[in-house]
């Protein structure tokens, strides 16, 4: 358990500071960030393959559909979330992507009861429908869904929960996850490349190159410690762990990138924050109840 704890609290702390390292490079279109981690982190997974010698596992899995098609679903929900999380960080909507990563545990609950058959106590419904009351709020002030940060917390919370029940440990799963997006990754660069709008080759800037090649194990880092963690560790604990990230975020677009944040907005993320709360003090009081 507690190695499982320290492997998900040190994703979550790399994840909260990923807004920094996408600013850095946003002079790049997002899309061609996202191929750029798909490429790099295949590159960095696969020399951390063959110093371990361990590529037995590939052919074994590719004889297997009912494997291949699992890791399919969670590659393409961690592309879609990628998508959607560099677009927003580098459109100037960080709070809306941190609200996203508040919503995600309570969508975890929901995912253990639904697909887990995991039992809900009765403060964990109430916590649910404190959060739900959040987001109908926000969508009221706003005009229209919080459509960032809700999809942000289905396709992560999605992707965790493929990941927790998956066949393949955490090197293994992620790599395979890398190799099947590789190919429309590699084509989409060429295809810059032949028309002349590869920033990577373009660009007069060094530093951007580098930061691009760092994306392979700036993404594959955080991605490892949370597949280890989220195997060791109960979905609830995860869920609870899953906040660190989302509050540095949120003090990133506040102190760092100067978002707005109205009064209006403020009240439906601390109708959401308070969700949190009653779900952390119920779980904390159920440990108590049991032990």
């Amino acid at each position: 358990m507690n190695g499982g704890v320290v492997n998900a609290t040190l994703a979550f702390l790399l994840w909260g500071l990923f807004p920094l390292y996408f600013h850095a490079i946003g002079e790049v279109p997002p899309v061609e960030i996202l191929a750029h981690r798909m490429v790099w982190s295949l590159l960095f997974l696969a020399i951390v393959l063959t110093v371990r010698q361990q590529w037995k596992w590939l052919p074994q899995v590719l004889r297997a559909p009912k494997i291949v098609g699992t890791f399919a679903a969670s590659a393409l929900l961690l592309t879609a979330n990628w998508g959607i999380y560099i677009w927003a960080v580098n459109h100037g909507h960080v709070l809306d992507a941190s609200l996203g990563y508040f919503i995600t545990p309570l969508l975890n609950v929901l995912l253990g009861l639904l697909v887990l058959k995991e039992r809900l106590r009765r403060g964990q419904w109430i916590a649910i429908g404190v959060a739900a009351a959040g987001v109908v709020w926000l969508t009221w002030q706003a005009g229209q869904l919080p459509w960032i940060a809700l999809a942000l917390a289905v396709t992560f919370g999605g992707y965790g929960l493929l990941r927790k029940t998956a066949a393949l440990a955490a090197l293994e799963g992620l790599s395979f996850e890398t190799l099947l997006l590789f190919p429309l990754a590699a084509g989409y660069l060429i295809w810059l490349t032949a028309h002349g709008a590869n920033t990577f080759v373009n660009t007069p800037n060094d530093s951007t190159r580098w930061l691009l090649v760092a994306a392979g194990p700036i993404t594959a880092i955080p991605l490892l410690l949370f597949a280890a963690g989220a195997r060791r560790i109960p979905l609830s604990v995860l869920g609870m762990l899953q906040y660190i990230a989302p509050t540095i975020q949120m003090i990133l677009g506040l102190i760092v990138f100067h978002e707005t944040f109205s009064p209006a907005r403020l009240a439906g993320f601390i109708v959401i924050w308070s969700a949190l709360g009653l779900y952390v003090a119920e779980g904390f009081l159920a440990a108590r109840r049991t032990a």
